[in-house]
């Protein structure tokens, strides 16, 4: 079924892991997608597979964030789901925390998604649905991760808010805290082969249902959020973590 057939979709980092799976899964159900990455030609690419559309912008920036907004507004006019997905990772003790490690993560996880709302709010349809993807570490107290935790822990507190100024207009604004998954972000962390199978076996060791999610998993979160069967809830956040959190 076509569940969101006739609404207009914004997805930040949708070139990679669970934006574009979210941006494959909203564009199955009916939706128009449009996607957003840093790299011209990931996003390009990425585009081409998922037959959306591909804008180059950098969450990171405020500037970046408005120019998106007004590329948007011209070419597509409003929205009716926006998905604020792009985020980055980056770990650190508090005592051996630089300036330049603070920024890298919050300029992209919470600033960038703050001013990524604020920007979009004006062009967003009434009854609009806005998603932020949190983390379940938002709500856990791991060693060298307070700025990461703290930016997530910072994106739940606006979504609430968010959540209750923007509900006279019947914009719906929601998180969703993924635990342990599967996505290309992990091989990122510059590990070999036999240390990523380490850290996959350890995480599934301490996961109750004995696996890792997918970015399939969370995409059809996303996709339940942004239809008819979610026109009730606001200002939720669901952990998606196969009780790794508990």
């Amino acid at each position: 079924m076509e569940n969101l057939k006739g609404k207009k979709a914004l997805v930040t980092g949708g070139n990679s892991g669970i934006g574009y799976a979210a941006a494959k899964e909203l564009k199955v159900q009916g939706a128009e997608v449009i996607i957003t990455g840093r790299r011209e030609d990931a996003v390009q690419k990425a585009a081409a597979e998922l037959g959306v559309i591909g804008l180059v912008s950098d969450q990171g920036k405020v500037i970046a964030i408005e120019s998106l907004a007004a590329q948007v507004t011209e070419k597509f006019g409003k929205l009716d789901i926006l998905f604020i997905n792009a985020g980055v990772l980056g770990g650190t003790s508090i005592e051996g925390a630089k300036e330049e490690d603070f920024d890298y993560v919050m300029d992209v996880n919470f600033k960038g998604a703050f001013f990524t709302l604020s920007r979009f709010i004006p062009i967003l349809n009434d009854g609009a649905s806005v998603v932020f993807l949190s983390s379940n570490v938002a709500s856990m107290n791991a060693v060298n991760s307070s700025i990461y935790s703290s930016s997530k822990a910072a994106i739940n507190s606006v979504m609430k808010i968010a959540a209750a100024e923007l509900a006279p207009r019947k914009i719906r604004v929601n998180a969703i805290s993924p635990g342990p998954t599967q996505t290309e972000i992990l091989n990122k962390l510059g590990l070999d082969d036999a240390s990523r199978k380490g850290l996959d076996d350890l995480m599934i060791s301490k996961t109750p249902l004995k696996k890792l999610g997918t970015a399939e998993d969370v995409a059809k979160l996303v996709s339940y959020f942004s239809g008819d069967a979610a026109t009730f809830i606001t200002g939720a956040e669901i952990i998606i973590d196969g009780g790794f959190s508990l």
